[in-house]
This record gives C-alpha cells, sequence and structure tokens, in this order.
C-alpha cells in the first residue's frame, strides 16, 4: 500500500478499527501541497465508525489496564523500534502529503521514536504511596489508575512526533487511544498504526479515524460519556471549541493552543549563537510550528549588525522539492497559509516596514522572509504566523521588551539571548510563557514537560508530566480495627 507513494498511483487507505483496516463507504481527496496533484482517496469515517472505535476501545481497555507494566514495555519498545527501522518511509509519507523536507522528516521520525522510548520506561514507574494515618488502626494508600478511553485529535505540521507523544503517554499509562489525525496528513497516523500491529498491539489499544469531516465525527466522542479524556493540538477557537463540549460529560482535556513567541536578543548575547538558534528556531518547518519564533525582538545597539548577518544567514536556506536532500523549506501546507503570510506583509509594508530579504511566492512555496517592523501595532507581530516569514523590531531597555513579550494572550514558548547569567534568570522569570529557552532555539525533548499557560492551553505533554495526565488518583483507607 505505502510502496505506491514513489509511483503516480493514488493510494486507498482504510480506517483502522479494532484490529481491521476497515473500508468506509465515503472517502476524500488527499492533495500534495508540492504539485498540488491528488495522491489518495482516504476513508472518510463518520458516527458509524466513531460508534464502532468506542465500543472496541471500551472492550479493549479492560484488557489493557490490567496488562502488566512489562507486557506495555516491551510492546511499546518493539514500537519504537519499528518506527526507527521506517524512518525513510516515514519521511517520504510526511514529504509527499505535507511537504516537509526529507532531511527534516527523518530528524522528526527520532523525535517521534524518542516519546515511545521514553513511555516504554515511563510505565514501569507508576508508583503509588502510602500516607501516615491519623489514628494508629488506619492506614491510607494512594493509587495512579488509567482514566480510560481517550480521543487525541492530532495537527498536520508534526504528524509523526504528535500522534506518539499522545498516544505512548496514553497507552503507557493503560489507556485505549482513537486518533484522528488532521485532514492534510492522515497517512503518517495510518502508517504508525500499522507498525503498532506489527509491533504485536492488541486489538482496539489504538485506532485511527481519519476524517474530512472532523466537527460530525468528533460530536460522537464529545456526547459519549466512554471518552474519559480529550488530547487536542491546533488553534485557540477549536481548542475552546472541545473545552466546552468536554463538559457535557466532564471529560478530562489536555490542549495545546498554539503560540506567538517572542525571541529577545540581547547585546550581550553571542551573536553567532543567537542567529543560528533564530533561524533555527523560526525555519523549521517552515516556520508552520507553535513554537516558532514569532516576534525577534533586537536590542537597538546592535540591531543594525545583527539584521545583516541574520539576513545572510537566512538567504543561504534553500527552497525547493521536499523530496531533494538539500532542500531546507518545503512547500507551505495550503493556500489558506499563503494568503495569510501575504495579508500579514502588507500590513507591515503599509506601516511602515521593510522586507530585508525574501518575501516572494510561487505555487505554495514561499522565500525565508525578514522583514524589518517599525510599528510595534502590525498585525504580524500579534498574530501567529505560522509560515517562513520573521518579522524584527528593537528595543532600548529590559523592561520595555517584558512588557511587549508579554502582551499577548499566547503563552506556549519564548526565548532569550543573553551571556548574562542574572539577566537570564530575571526574564526566566518574568516573561508568562510555559517554555522559555535561553541560548537555545530548540528546548523540546521527550523528557521535558511541554505546553503553554494562558489561551496557548491546559495541560502538559512529555516527560513524568504526561503520563500524569492520563492518570486517576485513587485514594484507599484500611481501617484495622
Amino acid at each position: 500500500m505505502y510502496s505506491q507513494l514513489t509511483k503516480n498511483e493514488k493510494i486507498i487507505k482504510l480506517a483502522k478499527i479494532g484490529n481491521s483496516w476497515v473500508d468506509t463507504l465515503d472517502s476524500f481527496e488527499l492533495i500534495s501541497p508540492i504539485d498540488g496533484r491528488v495522491i489518495g482517496l482516504i476513508a472518510d469515517c463518520g458516527p458509524k465508525e466513531a460508534l464502532q472505535a468506542i465500543d472496541a476501545s471500551e472492550e479493549a481497555f479492560e484488557l489493557w489496564k490490567a496488562t502488566s507494566v512489562d507486557t506495555r514495555y516491551q510492546i511499546l519498545s518493539h514500537w519504537a523500534r519499528l518506527i526507527v527501522e521506517e524512518k525513510n518511509q516515514l519521511a517520504e509519507i510526511m514529504a509527499l502529503e505535507m511537504g516537509k523536507p526529507i532531511k527534516e522528516g527523518k530528524k522528526e521520525v527520532d523525535y517521534a521514536a524518542s516519546f515511545v522510548w521514553w513511555y516504554a520506561e515511563e510505565a514501569k514507574r507508576i508508583y503509588g504511596v502510602t500516607i501516615p494515618a491519623p489514628v494508629p488502626s488506619k492506614r491510607i494508600v494512594v493509587l495512579y489508575e488509567p482514566v480510560g478511553p481517550v480521543l487525541a485529535i492530532t495537527p498536520w505540521n508534526f504528524p509523526a512526533a504528535m500522534v506518539t507523544r499522545k498516544a505512548a503517554s496514553a497507552i503507557a499509562a493503560g489507556c485505549t487511544i482513537i486518533i484522528k489525525p488532521a485532514e492534510r496528513s492522515p497517512l503518517t497516523a495510518t502508517f504508525l498504526a500499522s507498525l503498532w500491529d506489527k509491533a504485536g498491539g492488541p486489538p482496539g489499544v489504538l485506532q485511527v479515524l481519519p476524517t474530512a469531516n472532523p466537527e460530525r465525527l468528533c460530536k460522537v466522542f464529545f456526547d459519549d460519556f466512554r471518552i474519559r479524556k480529550i488530547s487536542f493540538t491546533g488553534s485557540i477557537p477549536v481548542g475552546k471549541a472541545i473545552y466546552k463540549e468536554a463538559a457535557k460529560t466532564l471529560k478530562g482535556v489536555l490542549l495545546e493552543l498554539g503560540g506567538n513567541a517572542p525571541m529577545i536578543v540581547f547585546a550581550d548575547a553571542d551573536i553567532d549563537t543567537a542567529i543560528r538558534e533564530a533561524i533555527q528556531a523560526k525555519f523549521r518547518n517552515a516556520g508552520q510550528a507553535c513554537v516558532a519564533v514569532n516576534r525577534l525582538y533586537v536590542e537597538k545597539k546592535i540591531s543594525e549588525p545583527f539584521c545583516s548577518k541574520l539576513v545572510e544567514e537566512t538567504k543561504k536556506l534553500v527552497l525547493g522539492d521536499p523530496f531533494l536532500p538539500s532542500t531546507d523549506i518545503g512547500p507551505l501546507v495550503g493556500e489558506q497559509s499563503l494568503q495569510k503570510i501575504h495579508s500579514l506583509l502588507a500590513d507591515v509594508l503599509e506601516k511602515g516596514g521593510k522586507i530585508l530579504c525574501g518575501g516572494e511566492s510561487q505555487g505554495l512555496y514561499f522565500a525565508p522572509t525578514i522583514v524589518w517592523v517599525s510599528d510595534p501595532s502590525a498585525r504580524i507581530l500579534n498574530e501567529e504566523i505560522f509560515g517562513p516569514v520573521l518579522p524584527v523590531i528593537h528595543f532600548e531597555t529590559e523592561r520595555e521588551v517584558i512588557s511587549w513579550s508579554n502582551a499577548t494572550n499566547y503563552g506556549l514558548a519564548s526565548y532569550v539571548m543573553t551571556s548574562d547569567l542574572k539577566r537570564a534568570f530575571r526574564l526566566s522569570e518574568s516573561l508568562r510563557f510555559g517554555i522559555v529557552g535561553i541560548n537555545d532555539g530548540r528546548p523540546s525533548c521527550c523528557q521535558a514537560p511541554f505546553g503553554g499557560i494562558k489561551e496557548s492551553g491546559i495541560g502538559r505533554e512529555g516527560g513524568q508530566w504526561g503520563i500524569k495526565e492520563f492518570l486517576e488518583t485513587k485514594y484507599l483507607s484500611f481501617n484495622l480495627d
């Protein structure tokens, strides 16, 4: 089925319900952003398939939660090995369906596998506790148990890592999980599910339901009491709608809702490091990342030489066919993304800004762009860009730039470039974001908590915090009299 990816043939991909690949009455076309051609007919799941998946998930949960942690460890470890073995295939799938360059796709596969490896081990560390009782005749024990069947709604921009970050932690906790992948990147999720089967994953523990009509499909999950947790990565408006729907049956929610990340470069920073980290943090995945630098604040006294070198290094990035090993930046995922970028740049220019490099597009390919912003009210500083455009503006005082950085409803990631240890601590404590990278433009890793504050979300993924999201606390009180 996946060998067709390198051929001019359409892929017909089914939904995974229980442990079977199920045909659906309806399907939708999957269009590659590389050249606009239809590359697949994808199963369009609806209410019928949703109910079947919930039934299978509930049935599997009773068995999976009772499965030993050694068994969970062995299956998850096998899954991780298979993911690494299929690195090239997965990278090709991502390149084809959402335009990620092959060399970057391979890095994402390693990142995705790291979560599976981590949670294979973390399954062994779900420790209960005993607590001294108020009277001699009593004993207090606290246990942690899986919450139940989970719905995970994953985004298109990191189609491998977002599946494994959610699925591996839930499965390690003893939950079953149903994945609703993004319409633009369902093939990565279904391929990962096929590897789960190959690893010996039990029926119903991991299911995948693609759809072109997520509202119709997900309403079934929102209304069904048996789904006890929803994990979602996406936009703030959709996250708020899910939060509201989840309240009807008091489901738990784990929401990661995007960002408007500032990077602050002080005059005392190592300039080469700051530029390297800024480029990595901005242009990875063509800027289509929630932790991408959205605003670059540079101290006024170094702004001119900094921008000159930043432009020089940005021009070295290669825009082109994501299947070529030399390509750094592939196409945007769709026309809507392209139109938004053009709109944001037009607003900057109307307010006195200047494009320092880039600004051109051909089809869905947008050149890596640096734009100087002279008006702090420009939309580009206040909206999530989600494209390869980096706005730069200078600042004069520490207090001023902290105020500007925090003046947003987002609160996911932020970055500080400085060689002053005291300043690093001051900024870390002053910036109202869930993640602060100090001289580090890529802080995300499987061991650490990933998530934001304010309207950037609820809860954390990654590390010990990620598995706790899928556990309930149970209190046992023994009376020995």
